[in-house]
């Protein structure tokens, strides 16, 4: 007696349900009254508002992705936010410590942690031949800023190349990871503009930073929990 034939469907991963995406509300938000608050010059709301953003969007990947994201791609996406957080905030967590390079470093860790993320974890195909515009884009920069970045030249070079190298590794993944890769470097590119060469850059390009970072930053999020799997034995994970 021929066995009923097993429906293929049970052996999917299921999705990440779509209700789950409402827990990005809180950090869409605070984005928001931030971003205002920076084109309006109101810094009493900008500063807090800013710290704030970091631990919002954690709290939405915990809470949107239970079930789905864990080991070791919930920890490298915490850890990568918990470095940007600090880079945030970085003069307020190291007063004692040149803000710039604080800055640099603790962003660098976390597009370490995006990169092996991304490039171990999500990657749905291989790099696409115009993600090697993040190479130019790295070598244009370093020409443009070298005149003014001093005794920063190497710290700078060398946080580019990962900048760069978090862009192009999402690029390898779903549109929506690929998107927030590439608008994360449109803000430093634009903040980069702003520090070494602030007569360029006209006063728009301030909030400017902020909704290209905090779009950029949600988007990679977002897009890792859609390619999540759910938690049991035929995951994998």
């Amino acid at each position: 007696m021929t066995p009923p034939a097993r429906d293929q469907t049970a052996a999917l991963p299921r999705a990440l349900p779509r209700y789950r995406y409402l827990s990005f509300l809180p950090f869409a938000a605070v984005s928001a009254v931030h971003i205002s608050a920076r084109a309006l010059g109101a810094d009493e709301i900008a500063e807090p508002t800013k710290l704030a953003l970091m631990p919002l969007l954690a709290a939405a990947a915990l809470w949107g992705g239970r079930g789905f994201l864990r080991g070791t791609p919930a920890l490298l996406l915490l850890a990568a936010l918990l470095f940007s957080w600090l880079g945030d905030g970085a003069g307020t967590f190291f007063p004692f410590a040149p803000e710039l390079p604080v800055m640099l470093g603790s962003f660098g860790l976390a597009h370490l942690c995006y990169i092996w993320l991304l490039g171990r974890y999500t990657p749905v195909g291989p790099f696409p031949g115009w993600s090697l515009a993040y190479a130019a884009w790295w070598l244009l920069m370093l020409l443009v800023l070298w005149p003014t970045l001093g005794g920063l030249t190497l710290a700078v070079a060398a946080y580019g190349l990962v900048l760069a190298g978090t862009a192009a590794t999402a690029a390898r993944c779903r549109p929506m990871v690929a998107v927030g890769g590439l608008l994360f470097l449109a803000s430093d590119t634009v903040l980069a503009l702003r520090i070494f060469m602030p007569d360029a850059m006209p006063e728009w390009s301030n909030p400017l930073v902020m909704l290209t970072y905090c779009a950029g930053q949600g988007l990679l999020v977002a897009g890792v929990l859609r390619g999540a799997v759910p938690r049991g034995p035929a995951t994998g994970r």
